[in-house]
């Protein structure tokens, strides 16, 4: 029978500890490395169905759980009038995001989900959220500083139901009043609605004097992503009409 003694035994062991702990260490989880890295070792892990699966976004009613791990969904949306329960509470929302968070982060490579909502004029979803005018209404103040102001309100409210994106604000440039949703446009004039994309800065906050442009920023925990939209559709739509 072979013999070990404690000093070879101490170092097989050491080289077991190592290879374990190069295995279960994962570089797109270690905050410490560069965006890049993580980003390229996240997606050299990642199946064909994990990738399709975070490209998909699915509506609130059918995020259940098993849905959330089986098929890697990667966002939830409510859209319009999509709520948990009749006048749901903040904490019901939040309990609602948490749930369907936690079944992401279950998943193989546990990346998490990002839930957005269409907050657009204020949290409009939500019980007793402060409601603000549409954007016809607000385009005709000239005042970007007043829907920045919106803005700032309406992500504090956003994120106080566990929500951190917005889909808002909605740029479309309406020309042709028999389209239904022109009350969804600051004004037919793009100078008007491009004034108005103050709310993004509302929304989401300033970016650092330093920063550089075209990077994504939300400015802390009481800011939410923006999505500025859905101009090339409705502008189809208008053209076709």
């Amino acid at each position: 029978m072979a013999k070990f003694s404690i000093p070879k035994l101490g170092f097989l062991l050491l080289c077991c500890l190592a290879a374990l702990t190069e295995a279960t260490y994962m570089k797109y989880k270690d905050p410490k490395q560069p965006l890049g890295v993580r980003i390229k070792d996240l997606m050299r892990r990642m199946t064909l169905a994990e990738k399709i699966g975070q490209m998909t976004q699915i509506e609130r009613t059918v995020a259940t759980p098993d849905a959330m791990k089986n098929y890697f969904i990667g966002s939830v949306l409510s859209g319009g009038g999509s709520v948990p329960a009749q006048k749901a509470t903040p904490e019901t929302w939040i309990e609602m995001v948490n749930t369907i968070q936690k079944a992401s982060l279950s998943t193989r490579l546990g990346i998490p989900m990002i839930y957005g909502i269409d907050a657009v004029h204020g949290h409009n979803n939500v019980y007793k959220a402060t409601i603000f005018p549409h954007n016809i209404g607000l385009g005709v103040t000239r005042d970007p500083n007043l829907v920045k102001r919106i803005g700032e309100a309406t992500a504090l409210e956003v994120r106080a139901t566990g929500i951190p994106y917005a889909f808002a604000p909605c740029i479309a440039v309406c020309r042709d009043p028999r389209w239904g949703r022109c009350y969804e446009s600051y004004s037919e004039d793009h100078k008007i609605v491009q004034m108005m994309t103050e709310i993004i800065t509302g929304l989401q906050g300033g970016l650092p004097v330093h920063s550089k442009k075209g990077v994504p920023f939300v400015a802390g925990k009481n800011k939410v992503a923006a999505c500025a939209k859905h101009i090339m559709w409705e502008m189809e739509v208008q053209q076709k009409a």
